[in-house]
């Protein structure tokens, strides 16, 4: 009996990103199909009815964004991953809001698409299966989240505490290692803060959620990368931060009540 293979559709308007793209990818276990376009695709989409859409951001008429909020309203359970630029990192974040699985930013190694594309893929068969972790931490309810990346809670004045939220970090079966940013460096909402290295060499971007200047980094975490899971909104906080534009950020953040 031949296993029921995973559908993507690679959308990018310039024809050599799109391809480059479905190289890197490529595997037995996929049929990928490309478009040109947001409009392409929605047609391709109705006809196939893709598990998962790979989408350039910024495309003339329907954009990545707008491609998005159509697939969402028809077909919420597909599985949407943003590629972006620099220059559309803030609208990015907006996307992970409105429901994108997540986005990767340009430039990227193969290895991270694949890694990114394979996480997404466990995470949505977890789900289907109704497999949950026996023991799943609760979220704290005075967090604000990039839902399924990060958290951040506010501390004082502009001073802010972030971490992995859970459904980030169940779907790697086993962390080896972990890479921070240095403290006193200063990042942008949306830039990453953090890399996870899983047992399999793969590397998984961290997203920070706040803008700002890294004032202190977990170093015990660095010591003993299990908390991260075994604690991740307590003992398994990556950073604290002083943030320069905290309530613009927390805009394109949700509510931890709100986290589904």
């Amino acid at each position: 009996m031949s296993k029921v293979k995973t559908k993507i559709l690679v959308v990018d308007d310039e024809i050599n990103v799109g391809k480059s793209i479905r190289q890197a990818i490529l595997s037995e276990n996929f049929t990928i199909d490309t478009a040109l376009s947001g409009e392409e695709a929605l047609k391709k989409d109705e006809k196939e009815k893709y598990d998962m859409i790979i989408t350039d951001l910024m495309m003339p008429g329907i954009s990545g964004l707008d491609l998005l909020k159509t697939i969402r309203q028809e077909r919420p359970e597909t599985i949407v991953i943003m590629v972006t630029g620099y220059p559309t990192i803030k609208t990015a974040v907006q996307a992970i809001k409105i429901g994108a699985f997540d986005y990767i930013s340009k430039p990227f190694t193969p290895n991270e698409l694949r890694s990114l594309v394979q996480r997404a893929i466990k995470l949505a068969r977890n789900r289907k299966d109704k497999k949950e972790d026996v023991l799943q931490p609760e979220m704290p309810s005075d967090l604000f989240i990039m839902k399924g990346h990060t958290w951040v809670r506010k501390e004082r004045e502009l001073l802010v505490t972030m971490g992995v939220v859970f459904d980030f970090l169940k779907s790697i079966r086993k962390i080896t290692g972990i890479e921070i940013i240095d403290e006193n460096k200063n990042i942008f909402q949306g830039e990453v803060c953090a890399r996870i290295l899983d047992e399999d060499n793969n590397f998984h971007r961290i997203w920070s959620p706040v803008t700002g200047r890294v004032v202190r980094v977990n170093e015990k975490l660095k010591e003993d990368v299990s908390l991260i899971k075994k604690d991740p909104y307590k003992k398994g906080w990556l950073l604290r931060i002083e943030s320069t534009n905290l309530d613009e950020d927390l805009i394109n953040l949700s509510d931890s009540l709100d986290k589904p």
